[in-house]
């Protein structure tokens, strides 16, 4: 059985959320293809989880730094470094990921970095080596399914995305280089043809699923 953590990052409603309708059209495929596989859905706006924050980073420098042991570290450190580990830990149980975002600003929402850097942890993803980091998530896949207005997977625009090529890049360092990219773009900068985009898109996200 493998696991599938489908991930997303939008505070709109489905009604309202172009990438929501074409990740719901993709997981209810995948679910239909793949009926004995677990599916993990993780919503970084509607779940409470650990983020890196002062007293996780404190823990760290003092269990690296100063060597102290873990039952030294104060008990709020203790009880936020074991919730950041299990959300590492739920990460690293996946086979595969689909991350379903917007574009805001030419990047990812703050909560999906903020979720990214929850697992993307030096010693459990990834370690460093004499030639650079070296991921530790082999033989995984992802999907990420990125809406925007405008159109930046091509053309002059495509510079200014700092979200995808993102995502592919931090994937790559903990070992998952199997990333690819469904693009939902161009609905409002083509109002007449933003239902004929989300069509294609959702016909696109079920074939992917088949394929998963």
């Amino acid at each position: 059985m493998k696991q599938l953590l489908y991930i997303t990052a939008t505070p709109k409603s489905p009604e309202h959320s172009v990438g929501l309708q074409v990740g719901g059209a993709f997981l209810k495929a995948y679910r239909e293809a793949h009926p004995d596989d677990y599916v993990r859905v993780f919503d970084v706006n509607q779940e409470a989880f650990q983020t890196v924050d002062g007293d996780v980073v404190r823990a760290w420098e003092k269990l690296r730094k100063e060597h102290l042991e873990f039952s030294e570290l104060s008990p709020a450190e203790q009880r936020k470094v074991n919730a950041l580990n299990d959300m590492t830990e739920m990460a690293m149980r996946a086979d595969k990921y689909v991350f379903v975002s917007p574009m805001w600003n030419w990047g990812i929402p703050p909560r999906l970095k903020a979720f990214i850097d929850a697992f993307v942890i030096v010693g459990k993803t990834f370690h460093y080596t004499e030639r650079g980091p070296v991921g530790l998530l082999r033989d995984k896949k992802a999907l990420h399914i990125q809406t925007s207005g405008g159109i930046y997977s091509t053309g002059p625009a495509a510079a200014m995305d700092h979200s995808h090529p993102y995502l592919r890049q931090v994937l790559g360092i903990v070992g998952i280089e199997d990333v690819q990219a469904l693009y939902v773009e161009g609905h409002d900068f083509q109002p007449e043809r933003s239902k004929e985009i989300v069509r294609a898109a959702k016909e696109q996200a079920v074939k992917l699923a088949a394929a998963w």
